[in-house]
């Protein structure tokens, strides 16, 4: 006899990388008896549809929400208070609502106004993810070996927290309870600070090359062509970074301020000191660092975190 499903029906607001990964690796896994999908642009919807992501594909959101016994905003995080403004009137009791995206503090803070009696909402942040968008990017196997985080708030009911842990494990996660405000800062770090970096870098080769298109050729000058030619490892990796998806980029910065400011302070004062090795010739000092982030990776390699997949973060 087959096992029941964990949901009977799961309907996912937004099909981009997570959206279409979730419905791959719920139906792999047998997760759910229906999931039902939602997406406010058309074209995506027609083009999910066609892929056969979902059971059932709705243009109106309150309609792919109707029934569910868990509901997925796999938005970006800017949009998320409207989801959940959109689907408050028509979400049974008992219903488990949560998310995907990467800031979790301001998540709560837009959604839970709008969450009725008896409806659970558990945020989340599956931290997965590649530079690629939209519903053909989406794989069941996004989400092995790779971490989930939930977030509830004070209160939450326990047994959906677990119902919710339950159903990450089962696609291959590693699923860790955290506070919000600690979520934040944490991925502040691993995650927020070194988009940035990765943004700001690409920029910079950018600018450099409109400044170059605009000066006479010369031996001295580094060209466009150059630039992209002889990209080294870690600008490859810096592009890839960069090419993630721009509306939950923006949010992800602009609803965890507080947090990424911090860190971004910090590494600018760390920068700085390596800035003053570098000009006096302090080998010892540029050595005792190297080593010491060469240990970091080997870290990370060991918590098996470095992963199958290149990683970055979407959330679309």
């Amino acid at each position: 006899m087959s096992k029941a499903p964990l949901f009977e029906r799961i309907a996912i607001i937004g099909i981009g990388l997570i959206g279409s990964s979730l419905a791959h690796a719920t139906r792999v896994n047998g997760l759910a008896g229906h999931i039902a999908g939602h997406d406010a642009d058309a074209d995506i919807r027609e083009r999910a549809a066609a892929l056969g992501l979902v059971d059932s594909m709705h243009a109106d959101i309150a309609d792919a929400v109707a029934n569910a016994d868990l509901v997925i905003a796999a938005t970006p995080v800017g949009a998320c208070g409207d989801v959940a403004r959109a689907i408050s009137d028509h979400l049974a009791p008992g219903t488990i609502v949560t998310d995907v995206g990467s800031v979790k503090g301001a998540v709560i803070e837009a959604m839970a106004p709008h969450m009725p009696d008896g409806v659970h909402l558990v945020p989340g942040h599956p931290v997965a993810g590649t530079e690629h968008s939209g519903p053909e990017a989406g794989f069941a196997e996004l989400f092995r070996d790779r971490f989930s985080i939930l977030t509830p708030p004070a209160g939450a009911n326990e047994e959906a927290v677990a119902r919710l842990a339950e159903f990450w494990r089962a696609m291959g996660s590693d699923v860790e309870i955290m506070d919000a405000e600690h979520h934040d800062r944490v991925l502040a770090i691993t995650s927020h600070l070194p988009h940035l970096i990765a943004f700001t870098i690409v920029e910079t080769a950018s600018e450099l090359e409109t400044e170059l298109e605009a000066k006479s050729r010369d031996d001295d000058v580094v060209t466009t062509r150059e630039v992209i030619k002889y990209s080294a490892g870690g600008f490859r990796d810096f592009t890839r970074i960069a090419a993630s998806d721009p509306t939950m980029w923006r949010d992800v910065f602009l609803l965890n301020k507080d947090a990424v400011l911090e860190m971004l302070g910090r590494f600018t004062e760390d920068l700085t000191a390596m800035q003053r090795a570098i000009r006096h010739d302090d080998g010892d000092a540029l050595f005792e660092l190297f080593t010491r982030t060469r240990n970091v990776r080997r870290g990370v390699i060991e918590a098996g975190q470095a992963g199958r997949f290149q990683y970055t973060e979407n959330g679309d």
